[in-house]
């Protein structure tokens, strides 16, 4: 036992009490040496008397150190009985625990144990001793086989047990051979030593493998269910080839009327599983369909023809730890269910190649139909508006006479009456050019600004003639569109505003949105019921009660603006809106794409004059006698010198003797002729780039690109004089 403060002082005490003594006895030696070689009986007194008071000195420090050394040991004593009444209680506590304790020193040799670590190792119990070293007590278990592990490698265990003892780190359960389990819990003490806990987790043990067997039994009852719930047969192969699962439509195709016995009879293992196969399904195993596949190679799956004529698509597929998982399904019906679906799939592509041919067909007959009808809408234009030019062309020249009151009162309705007639007749062709898809969008970037000043100017002197308040609110937005187009559809808000508007304003806007710019015209005029806002849009739908609002000597409509609009904004898939009420107002919008702004090129067109009109020398070119003359007159009110020609060849003849300063050619000339070609021959032949432009009724896009890339103006008919005199000013500039 290690030594304590009150033991150190006793043995302090007692080598005192030693050196004391031998001093005594050297004092005492040294008188009886002194007296034996002096003599003297003075020189004896004198030392007497000085040994008398050194050893009275002594006596009297010997006997205070005995007193001490006399309580001291009472101390130690007390100490003692103190002492071995706490180890007799830490015995009775360590006993008393209900686990295996257990002390060893630094040198691993045991210090201290209890009972009941004793009774762990009833084999070893002999051993079991103060002073016995860690190892041999392993020994002794590993030769009595105690520990399972010890069964088949007692040294290893040893060797195991002894490092983990070592790290003595935390616990380790130890499995016994005799079915028990020891959960061991080491530390290291602050000396060096290990203090040990073994508790006794064989119940625990127990309740976890009847949890675990619990737990795996509901596992296998879950993928007994499973698999029998399945439509197809499924059996479960382990690691080692024996059959561990199966469900009941295997049992089934395997023709196994009693499970639990027939399977253990006849398909216990992968083996005798094919070979049952084969007996029961001749043809089920031909090509290796059901061989074993090694782990890691992918599902494989195979038809197999039975000698019974039915099909089995056969699934196998590797699981993890080496099984294998094989499936059989009875495909007889879904194949001769999937042959009639190929059968009727190949009579469904017959019957839709047939049908395909059939549209296809009709397709390019409608094709044809509609270039058909876009030809004929383009020679009706121009039937139908010859003599419309014409008309209009003579009362301009009649306009620009002296007449009587009485005359120009006619010559403004007959040029009213021509307006009106203009204007319904541009609305048909328009409606069935859409129609007939003859009008193709080009969508481009689009300034908003420019667009609203030519409206603006447009409609100003329309507004300002019924006192109405016209505003256009500046904006700098681009939009993604067909500025023609979404031009007709303003052009159509703003017309019906005007029209239908008595006192007030028209006011046009512009605004950004989430759904692109809303441009938007709103009126003050009287406003339509919810109930007429969807007819409006029909063709020649005039509300009943709208004419009152006319203003006298203002155009009458034709309800065929908005059945513009709709196609229009149909075909640039444009939102379109309406909000309106009776005495409130309407507001007509459309919301276009917006389009990131573009670089603007200067247009230098506007500072082009008229000067010069009056003396240019124009050649016009036209089969039609009365727009020549129309013509003639309107140009010679002008000022202008006119020569007129039928063809090409009075064309040519007439440039060969005379300069020309301009040409106006009818597109659509005699004999198929064009008036571009026309005005080639003639450029040709006078060896210069005369200013020339085609008048024309045709308005497809195709022609504006051909004409333009020929470096041609284009005027549309009916002409309008202003229309006619600004170009010509332009041209020759």
């Amino acid at each position: 036992m290690a030594s304590t403060p009150e033991m150190q002082r006793i043995a302090l005490l007692e080598a005192q009490v030693a050196k004391l003594t031998r001093i005594n006895s050297a004092l005492i030696g040294r008188v009886e040496r002194a007296t034996d070689l002096h003599g003297s009986a003075f020189s004896l007194f004198e030392t007497a008397i000085a040994l008398e008071g050194r050893v009275r000195d002594r006596t009297a420090e010997l006997e205070s150190a005995m007193d001490t050394l006399a309580n001291t040991n009472a101390a130690l004593a007390m100490a003692r009985d103190e002492a071995d009444k706490a180890r007799r209680r830490l015995a009775d506590a360590i006993n008393s625990i209900d686990e295996g304790f257990a002390i060893f020193d630094s040198d691993d040799r045991l210090v201290l144990a209890n009972k009941t670590y004793i009774s762990l190792w009833p084999e070893a119990e002999d051993v079991i001793r103060p002073g016995v070293h860690f190892r041999d007590i392993l020994s002794v278990l590993a030769r009595e086989r105690v520990p399972l592990a010890a069964l088949t490698a007692p040294d290893a265990w040893v060797s195991h047990r002894i490092e983990r003892h070592g790290i003595a780190d935390g616990g380790q359960a130890i499995a016994l051979s005799d079915g028990r389990w020891v959960q061991v819990n080491e530390r290291r003490t602050s000396d060096g030593g290990i203090v040990a806990i073994y508790t006794d987790i064989t119940d625990m043990k127990a309740a976890e493998a009847r949890d675990r067997a619990q737990v795996l039994a509901e596992r296998a009852a879950v993928l007994q269910a499973t698999l029998d719930a399945m439509p197809h047969g499924v059996a479960l192969f382990d690691n080692q080839r024996k059959l561990t699962a199966w469900n009941g439509p295997l049992l089934a195709m395997l023709m196994l009327a009693d499970p639990g016995a027939a399977i253990a009879e006849h398909v216990l293992t992968h083996n005798a599983f094919t070979a049952w196969c084969r007996k029961v399904m001749p043809g089920v195993a031909d090509g290796g369909a059901l061989d074993w596949l090694a782990p890691g190679v992918p599902e494989v799956v195979r038809i197999a023809a039975l000698a019974d004529g039915r099909s089995l698509e056969v699934h196998r597929q590797p699981m993890p730890g080496g099984g294998m998982v094989v499936r059989l399904d009875d495909v007889t019906q879904a194949r001769a269910a999937a042959a009639a679906m190929a059968q009727r799939k190949s009579d469904l592509e017959a019957l839709v190649a047939e049908r395909t041919a059939a549209l296809e067909q009709a397709r390019n007959q409608a094709i044809t139909a509609n270039s058909s009808k876009t030809r004929f809408l383009a020679a009706a234009s121009h039937d139908l508006l010859q003599p419309l030019n014409a008309a209009r062309l003579f009362v301009s020249a009649l306009s620009g006479r002296r007449m009587a009151d009485g005359n120009r009162l006619l010559v403004g309705q007959a040029s009213s009456a021509l307006d009106s007639i203009e204007s319904l007749l541009e609305a048909l062709l328009e409606i069935s050019r859409l129609d007939a898809g003859a009008i193709q969008p080009e969508i481009r970037p689009v300034p908003l600004a420019d667009l609203f000043a030519a409206l603006m100017a447009e409609f100003a002197v329309a507004a300002q003639r019924k006192g109405l308040g016209l505003h256009v609110e500046p904006t700098d937005a681009w939009a993604a569109t067909d500025p023609r187009l979404l031009r007709r559809i303003l052009q159509n808000f703003l017309s019906n505003a005007v029209r239908y508007t008595r006192t007030g304003s028209v006011t046009m806007t512009a605004r950004l949105g989430v759904d692109g710019i809303e441009i938007a015209v709103a009126d003050t005029g009287p406003g339509i019921a919810m109930a007429d806002q969807a007819i409006i849009f029909e063709e020649f739908r005039r509300l009943a009660g709208r004419s009152e609002h006319e203003e006298k000597g203002v155009e009458r409509g034709m309800g065929l603006g908005l059945a513009i609009v709709q196609r229009a904004a149909r075909m640039l898939d444009l939102a379109v809106a309406l909000r309106s009420a009776p005495d409130a107002g309407a507001t007509f919008a459309v919301t276009v794409p917006a389009s990131a702004p573009q670089l603007r090129e200067s247009n230098a067109d506007g500072a082009h004059g008229s000067a010069g009109v009056n003396r240019a020398t124009v050649l016009v070119i036209d089969n039609e006698l009365a727009i020549l003359a129309g013509m003639s007159a309107v140009l010679e009110g002008w000022g202008c010198q006119v020569l007129t020609a039928s063809d090409g060849p009075a064309a040519l003849a007439i440039a060969r003797r005379r300069p020309i300063d301009l040409l106006l050619a009818d597109y659509h000339l005699a004999d198929g002729a064009t008036g571009d070609t026309v005005v080639d021959h003639v450029r040709q032949a006078c060896g210069r780039q005369i200013p020339a432009a085609i008048i024309t009724a045709d308005r497809t896009p195709e022609l504006k690109e051909s004409l333009a890339s020929a470096g041609l103006a284009i005027l549309t008919k009916p002409v309008k004089p202003a229309q006619l005199r600004a170009l010509m000013g332009r041209l020759l500039a």
